[in-house]
């Protein structure tokens, strides 16, 4: 099973778990069984662990493998080049960010509005004409996926 499958599998299944002991709550299941938030707590830590754990922004597997190579070379990122822009790939791009763009948050590798919002400044070079929003909606990922084809070489510059 592909990752981005089995991720999608995951979250239905806890985001389901959650629906069901929401919908037998209030339905009037037995105590013993609505006494477990643990277990909502639980799928929903999965599930956010799951979302923010890879996030290629639209990207293909061979686009990201391309940001990757340039971050490696130029940013600090250390792990495997495998097309999975996870924690370790989105902290090396908020070093650029914050060294480039006015990125003013913590190198903390979430894809959160501050990031996007600086990538946004970055991916102006290449189609972005929208709004600075923090929202990663088409334009910007249109804009990534055209900044993905000049990297290794002439994206994410040092200089």
């Amino acid at each position: 099973m592909r990752p981005n499958a089995l991720t999608r599998t995951v979250i239905s299944l806890t985001t389901g778990a959650t629906v069901g002991l929401t919908a037998a709550t209030v339905a009037g299941a037995g105590t013993s069984f609505a006494a477990s938030p643990q277990a909502a707590e639980t799928a929903a830590s999965t599930q956010d662990v799951s979302v923010a754990a890879v996030n290629n922004l639209g990207l293909s597997r061979a686009q990201a493998k391309n940001v990757q190579r340039a971050l490696k070379a130029r940013w600090g990122y250390n792990d495997a080049v495998d097309g999975q822009l996870g924690t370790n790939s989105w902290k090396a791009m908020q070093r650029f960010l914050k060294k480039k763009y006015s990125y003013k948050d913590s190198i903390d590798g979430i894809v959160g509005p501050n990031t996007v919002t600086a990538l946004q400044r970055y991916l102006y070079y290449f189609g972005h004409n929208g709004h600075l929003d923090g929202i990663a909606g088409s334009e910007t990922r249109a804009a990534f996926k055209n900044m993905s084809g000049s990297c290794p070489d002439h994206c994410l510059p040092s200089t």
